[in-house]
């Protein structure tokens, strides 16, 4: 059975964005894919094999049910790291496993100890330290417990990397704080290595840090919205493209989201269109209606606001955005019938409807967008 909508996913394009991605970061420094939040939307599934064919050989995920997801795909082939939550009974096959994963206070770190001990596996750490983003990571006194255990217990642990996350790397209003936390970070990375932990590398940066402070790439990128083929925002890729001759943009999106129109319909000039009374058809109109809706990801915020693609001409969305269905404008579009293709995220044509148009008329980010996209709309590999 065919779903209302599905959701392609383009191998050429991701190909592009890793050979950028690979260029802008330089050759030793190594690029995990983060691939949370379903691959941002984008379905794990789907876009790890793609990543593999793409090279990739490092993942990052949120949690130990995602990890356990990437590491059926890969086979136990790549490397995988939990930057978030594992529940205590999963912390056994995590380290069983071989699978990477953050330390950010000592109870997760005594629970690591106690399972490499009895199953005579090491715990492949990352310690994650605060640096003023105040969420996760190991203060001062967290830290010195961190070493006492480390001390007592270093043949059960392997300290595979030190990291941090920055406090939004993406706007320059946070650039003050950002120096802070690399001075912060640097500072405890020498402590560290005098106190006897030498981790195998450091990473910090996450898309809009490896574009706006090159000081921060490291060892290791943790590259999420960028290999999508999507800015961090837009001070990001104006940032990227101010020294450059071209400011053509070198990224390309890898999902499009498509439908098909399911019926058309006149509606006579001064009736109301879909629920209430948002919307006045203030001539004769000629609606399309596509079976999608907040339902499967498309915002109600869209209503009387959104766009879509429909023989290559832009279609306004008109009516309130239902829970299974919205209506489009095609007054003035010729040959317009049942089953013609609606695009609602992508390219037609020379037209096309991008995650951050919608954003323009929506309070939501990108990434917000992306992963609102529901796991059961079909994805294509093309």
């Amino acid at each position: 059975m065919l779903s209302p909508s599905y959701i392609e996913l383009d191998t050429a394009a991701l190909e592009n964005n890793f050979s950028f991605l690979r260029q802008l970061v330089g050759r030793n420094v190594r690029i995990s894919s983060v691939v949370k939040s379903d691959a941002y939307g984008h379905g794990i599934d789907y876009f790890v094999p793609i990543a593999l064919k793409c090279g990739v050989d490092h993942f990052s995920v949120f949690s130990s049910d995602e990890a356990f997801r990437v590491w059926e795909i890969t086979h136990g082939n790549s490397d995988i790291c939990i930057m978030g939550f594992i529940p205590e009974e999963d912390l056994t096959w995590v380290i069983e496993n071989g699978i990477e994963f953050y330390v950010f206070d000592v109870e997760r770190l005594l629970n690591a100890i106690r399972i490499a001990r009895s199953t005579g596996k090491r715990a492949k750490i990352h310690i994650e330290i605060e640096t003023g983003m105040n969420r996760t990571g190991l203060d001062k006194a967290g830290l010195e417990r961190l070493v006492k255990l480390y001390s007592a217990y270093s043949s059960h642990i392997d300290v595979m990397g030190l990291c941090t996350h920055f406090a939004g790397a993406e706007s320059i209003a946070n650039h003050v704080r950002i120096k802070k936390q690399l001075k912060i970070f640097n500072q405890t990375y020498q402590w560290l290595k005098n106190q006897g932990i030498n981790p195998k590398i450091r990473h910090t940066a996450c898309s809009a840090a490896s574009v706006s402070y090159p000081q921060t790439r490291m060892d290791m990128v943790r590259i999420g919205i960028m290999q999508y083929g999507f800015w961090p925002s837009r001070e990001t890729f104006i940032q990227y493209v101010h020294r450059r001759k071209s400011k053509k943009d070198p990224l390309i999106r890898v999902l499009s989201w498509k439908s098909r129109i399911m019926s058309i319909k006149d509606v006579r000039e001064g009736e109301f269109i879909s629920y209430g009374t948002s919307y006045l058809a203030q001539e004769d109109k000629r609606i399309a209606v596509i079976p999608v809706g907040y339902y499967h990801g498309y915002t109600r915020s869209l209503s009387n606001q959104g766009r879509v693609l429909i023989k290559g001409h832009q279609a306004p969305v008109i009516g309130l955005v239902n829970m299974n269905m919205l209506v489009a404008d095609i007054n003035g579009m010729d040959g317009v019938k049942p089953g013609d293709e609606v695009v609602l995220i992508g390219r037609q044509g020379d037209r096309t409807i991008s995650v951050s148009s919608f954003s323009e008329f929506s309070d939501l980010l990108n990434y917000e967008l992306l992963t609102r996209l529901p796991s059961n709309i079909r994805r294509v590999v093309r």
